[in-house]
């Protein structure tokens, strides 16, 4: 028996999404035309769900991707733990040759389960992330609700496909995303957590 559906989107595109700059949870742009296309999209094929709740990070590409959503009086709730992964130097910096090595080597070592590794000292480890995904998964089991809409970010999202499944964070890279694009997963009533619907894009087919 299902006990609860949570409909997980990532954020619409923003103009550093489409120039290929790392935002992490330290840069915080809204979305551009195409994201806030996509948004409409997503509010289109799904605004016939119930939702009794939307919750959001803290960042303005979550909260204006389910804006349409609010507009129909859905409660909504700010998380910071929801909040994208933090890449430190990364962020807001146009990638080059070196930072792409350097990316391509810290996710060596996250696939080799070294999830203590971050890529600066003043970024956050997937360990780190993981320890905050559960205090908000601890919030969402003591609450009534059973439809919950919930936006957050990519990196977010593959780890927090691990967490809720209890899959090891060395298989983040195994969960796929795109821009607004959904995981639908199912609490069932023996407390276990399931994949329905995995980076499921056909609302954004027309776009």
């Amino acid at each position: 028996m299902i006990k609860k559906e949570l409909y997980i989107i990532r954020h619409g595109q923003t103009d550093h999404n489409a120039k290929g700059i790392v935002q992490g949870k330290g840069v915080n742009l809204s979305l551009n035309d195409k994201g806030r296309s996509q948004a409409d999209a997503f509010f289109k094929a799904y605004q016939h769900i119930p939702f009794e709740i939307i919750y959001t990070s803290s960042l303005t590409r979550a909260q204006e991707s389910i804006a349409h959503f609010k507009e129909l009086g859905i409660q909504h709730e700010i998380f910071p733990e929801l909040d994208e992964i933090s890449w430190g130097d990364l962020e807001g910096v146009h990638a080059t040759h070196e930072t792409d090595l350097e990316f391509k080597q810290l996710l060596d070592k996250w696939k080799s389960g070294d999830i203590h590794a971050k890529p600066s000292p003043n970024a956050e480890s997937p360990y780190e992330l993981q320890q905050r995904q559960e205090k908000f998964i601890e919030h969402l089991l003591s609450t009534p609700e059973e439809k919950i809409l919930i936006a957050t970010h990519g990196r977010f999202i593959r780890a927090f496909m691990c967490t809720l499944t209890g899959k090891p964070l060395s298989e983040m890279e195994n969960f796929h995303h795109v821009n607004l694009c959904l995981y639908k997963v199912n609490l069932f009533s023996d407390g276990k957590f399931e994949i329905e619907l995995n980076c499921e894009q056909k609302h954004l087919e027309e776009l």
